[in-house]
């Protein structure tokens, strides 16, 4: 059976706005949190460190790793949504 012609276009227009999003917070975490807001995220303790210091450490890596799960989860929704999904 043939899919209408734009139903491609709304499935790019979801995957890409999950990667957008996904990206987006991958910036902030990695580039916001463990470079620019360090000085004042250091003003909060976690687990005895500063809060700066643990997002650039390793903070950084369990939302790295947490998104990539996210990814995958919502990516197929989206393939099930727009009927592209693999059994």
């Amino acid at each position: 059976m043939e899919k209408p012609q734009g139903s491609g276009d709304a499935y790019w227009r979801a995957t890409l706005g999950l990667l957008t999003t996904v990206l987006i917070i991958w910036f902030v975490v990695s580039f916001g949190f463990g470079i620019i807001l360090q000085p004042m995220l250091d003003s909060i303790m976690l687990g005895g460190y500063p809060l700066g210091f643990w997002f650039a450490q390793q903070g950084s890596i369990y939302i790295f790793v947490a998104l990539i799960f996210y990814y995958a989860h919502r990516m197929g929704q989206i393939d099930r949504e727009h009927d592209v999904h693999e059994d």
